[in-house]
């Protein structure tokens, strides 16, 4: 069973991807990709910053991904999140799972994402079309909730 997690600047190539991850074992694929949107809790947004601190996001992003496989049982999981510059309809975060059954590949998806932005030390930086910009918290769906001063800045 292939199991992985990756940070990567470049962007995310889906076909790619998932030509890789071909396991005949697998009756049931799922994808999510969370792309980069217009807007955000009434702002329009013209582009997006992600920043990593990337040695303990990779380890806490495998650490999920041992989670989700010793939860579910899925053949092949991976999960790609981008940092850097991210334009409008760029992929930010693209996962797919591989399990015999749909429930399980669902679920397992499921699982990952909420994970992963829960846990990994990414922040992401929206940049309005007003020209203000302001750090985000990734892990609450919805609107900005203040996630604190962003990657190497500290508290006042």
């Amino acid at each position: 069973m292939a199991v992985d997690f990756q940070l990567t600047s470049h962007p995310i190539d889906p076909a790619g991807l998932l030509a890789g991850l071909g396991d005949v074992r697998a009756g049931a694929w799922v994808t999510f990709e969370g792309r980069v949107r217009d807007g955000n809790a009434g702002r329009a947004v013209k582009a997006l910053d992600y920043e990593a601190y990337g040695q303990l996001a990779a380890k806490e992003g495998l650490k999920v991904m041992k989670e989700a496989r010793g939860r579910f049982d899925v053949v092949v999981a991976l999960c790609v999140h981008r940092t850097g510059s991210l334009a409008l309809g760029d992929i930010a975060v693209w996962i797919a799972v591989g399990a015999v059954h749909r429930s399980t590949a669902f679920e397992a998806c499921r699982f990952i994402i909420d994970q992963m932005k829960a846990r990994l030390p990414v922040w992401k930086k929206e940049h309005y079309a007003d020209g203000e910009s302001e750090w985000i918290n990734c892990a609450v769906e919805g609107g900005p909730a203040k996630a604190g001063p962003g990657p190497g800045r500290k508290m006042k």
